[in-house]
């Protein structure tokens, strides 16, 4: 029966295998094969035993035969010969379970390991040399024992190295007859070596190195790990036109987002299929695992060239850290990467409010494993449509900020439902921010979109009817109300990016409605870092506007995705047109006007000034709108939001008038 010990002692020879009365211990790290099933190897178990035993041998072997010319000679004797060899055995050994040189994987073993080994050896003939020196005994005993240590270690090394060889070449390949895929890896750093290493370890894997290539002219035409360098990455297309690689891994740890956009934009260019490195490599243990996992697919938005979220902004740490914050739609994209965010900056407490109870769950377990479990986080499932249980919930919790990102945002859908649309975006707004004027919160946020300007559709008509609720209830409210605008979040639920990606796996065609739409991308960590930055520049009424950067053609957008899956657009995968969609304009827009933009602190948020809106025309709207949402009438919904939203104009009037203008200008 098996059994744990407490004393240092048997820790020690637990950990190598030894058996003892009262049980068996084993080596701390099984041995695991690549069916991820215990064992492999027979003799695994005693592995650390096993290397002690062999080492023992070859220790007392090497500084045998180098007394034994002594021995035959007289000049020393057999019994003095023996407690030598103990003495100087004890010494070294010890200091070898010391340092825990024998639950070394020595397959995977680099140059700490063998380092340890030397050091035990080391060590431990210092001890046997001060020990003799103390002893007044003969020098000959301790140059002799250097010298049949410095003969041990070399062979010490050898088989060790000769093992971790034949593991990584013989063994590894072993039941792995599928053929690895030629690689080239963009950079030839410390990531690019350490990426190297393990593919070279796991020959069973999927890539195969064929080269790197690099800009440092002092790296290129070298070696590192038998692998060559080629460069410069500007001509990696014609580095690796007539080579077999299909794949390619940018592994380069330090780049600005223009440099890496422009990177990858070269390397879609060799119809290859193009990985990074996700997380950093010293993250992943080298003893756990792979450094494989930490390979990943490129995503669309790294090619966006958008500079990576800073969560460390003093003007929002201001703005949340101790407040209790309030979310609703915390379930969704947004507002999920909101409660993420907003977590990060320790408020008080955290009220996560949305009616989709699956996806709120799963956020919650998240929050709690990323912070922990007494992080104070409340779930509230309810609808912003229910003004009764809103009240409920506000004067429960008497919130400081909220962010309101509670919306239906399908625009196909929303034309067909447009009683739905106006019953939870403007008076599910509506009662959201009644509810947080009345219990007195210090700010409220409207997360609103580019499709409010000059609308096509229903959507974007509520929602610019969202943004006159807030100009009206800000008369006589304390609290300061106001909305940030942005376009399309790459990623977000309903967005084009799934859709491509699944009709890119499934063979084609990726479909688009037009050739000649653009719409504005932003990622969701940008967007919600710009939000909760905006909140924090409110002061009463502002809509603000954050720079999306340049519009992109849907169709650019899906030949890149195609050739970064390593396929060829009109080829591999075809791209067809099936039309605008209902309310879908050629273009959005993100200003109805840039008369009255102001720049902020930021450089990326800007301030539109809307016109004032009184509070009693803006009640006598909602009334009007309420009562065509209980009658059920789309068709006189419809004819309301025209009557209401004066940019409210037919998507086809639109277009026209964008088709012109493109003829005009030559597109």
């Amino acid at each position: 029966m098996s059994s744990q010990f407490s004393s240092a002692k048997s820790g020690i020879f637990c950990r190598i295998g030894f058996d003892f009365p009262y049980g068996r211990c084993y080596n701390k790290v099984q041995f695991i094969d690549n069916s991820g099933k215990r064992g492999g190897w027979p003799l695994s178990r005693h592995r650390g035993l096993i290397v002690l035993l062999l080492d023992a041998v070859v220790f007392a072997t090497c500084n045998f035969l180098l007394f034994l010319p002594y021995l035959c000679s007289g000049n020393i004797k057999l019994l003095n010969l023996v407690l030598h060899m103990g003495l100087l055995s004890a010494c070294v050994f010890v200091f070898q379970l010391l340092l825990h040189t024998y639950e070394t994987l020595w397959r995977y073993a680099e140059s700490l390991e063998y380092l340890q080994l030397f050091k035990g050896l080391s060590f431990g003939f210092l001890l046997y040399a001060a020990i003799n020196l103390l002893a007044g005994m003969n020098y000959v005993w301790i140059s002799g024992a250097l010298t049949g240590t410095s003969i041990a270690l070399l062979i010490m090394l050898a088989y060790r190295f000769t093992y971790r060889v034949y593991r990584r070449r013989v063994v590894g390949t072993q039941g792995h007859p599928t053929a690895r895929t030629p690689t080239a890896i963009i950079g030839a750093g410390a990531a690019a070596a350490a990426l190297l290493s393990d593919l070279d370890e796991r020959t069973q894997g999927r890539y195969r190195p064929y080269c790197l290539v690099d800009d440092d002219p002092a790296k290129q035409h070298k070696r590192i790990h038998g692998v060559p360098v080629y460069g410069p990455i500007d001509d990696v297309a014609e580095i690796l036109r007539d080579t077999p690689v299909t794949d390619i891994i940018l592994a380069i740890r330090v780049l600005t987002p223009e440099r890496r956009k422009k990177i990858l934009e070269l390397c879609s260019e060799t119809h290859c299929r193009i990985h990074m490195l996700g997380e950093p490599l010293t993250a992943v243990p080298k003893r756990s695992g792979s450094y494989l996992p930490a390979v990943r697919e490129v995503e669309i938005d790294d090619l966006l060239g958008r500079s990576p979220v800073r969560l460390d902004n003093p003007h929002i740490a201001e703005f949340l850290h101790g407040k209790t914050v309030l979310v609703t739609g915390g379930g969704g994209s947004i507002g999920s990467e909101l409660c993420r965010q907003i977590a990060g900056y320790r408020p008080a407490r955290l009220v996560l409010l949305d009616i989709a109870e699956n996806t709120t769950y799963e956020l919650q377990n998240d929050l709690l494993h990323r912070y922990g479990h007494d992080f104070p986080l409340s779930i509230e499932i309810a609808s912003v449509r229910d003004r009764e249980r809103l009240d409920q919930i506000f004067e429960k919790y008497r919130p400081q900020v909220v962010f309101h990102a509670a919306a239906h945002k399908h625009v196909p859908l929303m034309e067909a439902c447009p009683c739905e649309a106006v019953k939870n975006n403007v008076l599910g707004t509506y009662n959201t921010a009644s509810a947080a004027s009345r219990c007195g919160a210090e700010k409220f946020v409207l997360i609103s979109t580019d499709k409010a300007v000059n609308p096509t559709n229903v959507m974007g008509a509520t929602k610019y009817l969202c943004e006159q609720v807030l100009q009206g209830l800000r008369h006589g409210s304390k609290t300061e109300f106001a909305a940030v605008r942005f376009g399309n979040v790459l990623g977000s639920s309903g967005s084009v990016i799934p859709l491509f990606k699944k009709q890119i796996a499934y063979g084609g065609p990726v479909t688009i409605t037009d050739r000649r739409i653009v719409r504005y991308f932003m990622t969701i960590a940008e967007a919600v870092q710009l939000v909760l930055e905006a909140g924090s520049f409110a002061r009463s009424g502002e809509v603000f506007v954050l720079d999306m950067g340049q519009p992109v053609y849907i169709r650019e957008l899906a030949e890149k995705m195609i050739c970064l899956s390593g396929l060829t657009p009109g080829v591999d995968i075809e791209i067809q047109e099936i039309g605008l969609r209902p309310g879908e304009k050629l273009y959005e827009e993100l200003l109805i006007s840039d008369k009255n933009l102001h720049r902020t602190e930021n450089a990326k948020i800007f301030v539109e000034q809307r016109p004032e809106v009184g509070r009693n025309s803006m009640k006598e709207k909602l009334d009007r709108l309420r009562a065509a949402a209980e009658s059920n009438d789309a068709e006189r919904m419809v004819a309301l939001l025209h009557e209401i939203c004066p940019t409210f104009r037919t998507p086809e009037e639109v277009n026209r008038e964008a088709e012109a203008a493109m003829q005009g200008a030559g597109v």
